[in-house]
């Protein structure tokens, strides 16, 4: 009989993760009751949330349980349905968690267009990340033609897409992103105007050398030093979106905050947000997305991982910054 091999939530972590927090299961593949359907799970998104959902500190949204399958998005094939709403062979995106087969009611299902490939987009561009991007802009940045964007993390799931619609809207975009290979992929490629490597020699000043007329919108996804090395160059009435602070996920204390009298002085917006609570504002967000990158508008890269076994050690390279774009684990 087959099994379902999972990866399993072993114990909590302490400061930064290690590959004794997970555990590689095996269970009997579940049978679909009336109204479910089998997922086969072909790919698994990995996500630095996810490092949140670890601990069962106060959060937005509830913990990992220890001893379950951790959680996060999937790509899945129908494997049989009893849900007159799918087919077997249908491809859904779901959130299946880091297991290769799950049960489902169909609530949360979405059926995925065949023509769009690599079908892995799903959990990228045309995703919670390509969401996070474009709802976060948006909403938050509030981005206008002959402004400036810096972006956190330029190379990733999310920056990618933020600093190419920032181009897309007629800003000048600045990345910024760990290593010369990192750099030369956002400027070459995705057609940032500039990017800054963090893990060089006086960060704040070759920043400004980027950003000649300020800072009007940091997009936050690092935190830590990078936060604390630009925090003076934002302009008057600058936006921060805040998406995520990696730098600080492993922090047993709180980092130092940004200056606060800054805020004051330049009347700084600052907001953290999650995007499912943006998401129904932007119904024709993946659409335009979809578009841009048949059009070659926007591009966008794939870190791809192969098999299950390997997702414990990817996802603590992601949290190092040693992905190289939109991590994803193949499992089928």
């Amino acid at each position: 009989m087959p099994t379902n091999r999972q990866i399993l939530l072993k114990s909590r972590p302490t400061g930064v993760p290690s590959a004794a927090n997970f555990e590689l299961g095996e269970s009997p593949v579940p049978e679909p009751a009336e109204g479910e359907v089998l997922l086969r799970n072909l790919y698994l998104s990995l996500d630095p949330y996810m490092r949140g959902r670890m601990s069962d500190g106060p959060s937005y949204a509830a913990p990992a349980e220890v001893g379950k399958p951790m959680v996060g998005g999937t790509v899945s094939e129908i494997a049989a349905s009893r849900n007159p709403n799918f087919a077997k062979g249908d491809i859904v995106s779901s959130y299946a968690g880091w297991q290769e087969y799950a049960v489902s009611n169909g609530a949360g299902l979405a059926k995925l267009d065949a023509a769009v490939k690599p079908v892995s987009l799903a959990l990228g561009l045309l995703g919670m990340p390509g969401m996070t991007a474009y709802a976060g802009l948006m909403e938050i940045g509030q981005p206008k033609p002959g402004e400036t964007l810096v972006v956190a993390a330029a190379s990733g799931a999310v920056g990618a897409v933020v600093g190419q619609l920032a181009k897309l809207k007629g800003l000048r975009a600045v990345g910024i992103a760990g290593g010369p290979e990192k750099c030369k992929f956002v400027v070459e490629e995705l057609g940032f105007d500039a990017c800054v490597d963090h893990r060089g020699e006086n960060l704040r000043e070759r920043i400004a050398a980027a950003c000649p007329k300020g800072i009007d919108i940091y997009f936050e996804n690092v935190g830590g030093a990078v936060q604390r090395a630009l925090w003076p160059l934002l302009n008057n009435f600058a936006r921060v979106p805040v998406c995520g602070l990696i730098a600080d996920y492993n922090n047993t204390t709180p980092s130092p905050g940004p200056d606060l009298r800054t805020i004051l002085v330049k009347r700084i917006t600052v907001r953290g947000f999650i995007v499912t609570e943006l998401w129904p504002k932007y119904p024709h967000a993946f659409a335009e997305l979809a578009q841009w990158y048949k059009e070659g508008k926007i591009k966008y890269r794939i870190d791809e991982v192969q098999g299950l076994e390997k997702a414990p050690e990817a996802f603590l390279g992601l949290l190092q910054g040693k992905n190289f774009g939109k991590l994803v684990v193949k499992l089928a």
